[in-house]
C-alpha cells in the first residue's frame, strides 16, 4: 500500500459523519494491520449492506430486505398509527426506540433545513404521508440547536394546514445536544413532557 493509497482512504473515511482526518488515519492504519481475511470480511459486509438493506418508502427507515415493502415499525399493527414522530436521522429513531416509551410511527427527514435555500428535502413526502393517514398528534423531535429549531419553525408553519396537534419534545434535552447521544432516561423524560 503506497502513501497515495493511504491518503485516498483517509480522505474517504474523513467523509463519514463525525470522523475527522486524525480518526480516519487511525482507521487506515488499523486496517493495514489486519489479516487479509478480515479485510475481505469488511469488504463483503459493505457489499451486503448495499444489496440487502432497503429504505422504507413510508418513513425512510433503512431495513433488511425481507420481501416486505415497509419496515418492521411501519407494518407493526401494535404501533399507535395516530402518532407520528418527525426526526432528523436514523440514529435518532434507534435512540428513541431504546426508551420503550414511544409506540407510534416515525418520519425521518434525513437532514435539517438547508440554510442556503431554506428548504427541507423530504417536506413534500411528509405532507403526503400526513394527508394520507389519520394522525391525531405529530411530535417534532429535532435536536435543540440552531438548525433543528429553524427546521422546527418551518415544519410548524407548513403543517398548520392539517389542523393536527403538534407537540415538541420536552426540554429534558439541553440546548445544543443531539438526540442520538442522549441517555435513555433524559430522552424518556423529554418524550413524556412534550408539549
Amino acid at each position: 500500500m503506497n502513501n497515495e493509497t493511504i491518503q485516498k482512504l483517509v480522505r474517504l473515511f474523513s467523509k463519514f459523519p463525525t470522523v475527522g482526518p486524525r480518526t480516519a488515519t487511525r482507521f487506515v492504519f488499523y486496517l493495514i494491520k489486519q489479516p487479509e481475511e478480515k479485510i475481505n470480511e469488511i469488504i463483503e459486509t459493505i457489499k451486503e449492506l448495499r444489496s440487502s438493506v432497503i429504505i422504507c418508502p413510508s418513513c425512510f427507515n433503512p431495513f433488511e430486505n425481507s420481501g416486505h415493502k415497509l419496515c418492521p415499525i411501519c407494518r407493526d399493527n401494535s404501533r399507535d398509527k395516530t402518532l407520528l414522530c418527525i426526526i432528523e436521522k436514523e440514529t435518532d429513531l434507534i435512540t428513541i426506540e431504546k426508551t420503550n416509551k414511544y409506540k407510534g410511527l416515525y418520519f425521518i427527514l434525513g437532514e435539517t433545513i438547508n440554510l442556503r435555500n431554506k428548504e427541507i428535502k423530504r417536506l413534500d413526502q411528509l405532507k403526503e404521508r400526513i394527508k394520507n393517514n389519520d394522525f391525531k398528534e405529530i411530535i417534532i423531535a429535532l435536536n435543540p440547536n440552531t438548525e433543528g429549531e429553524t427546521t422546527r419553525l418551518l415544519l410548524e408553519r407548513e403543517l398548520k394546514q392539517f389542523n393536527i396537534k403538534t407537540t415538541l419534545l420536552g426540554r429534558g434535552l439541553p440546548v445544543g445536544a443531539e438526540v442520538e447521544y442522549s441517555d435513555p432516561d433524559t430522552l424518556s423524560s423529554a418524550l413524556e413532557s412534550r408539549k
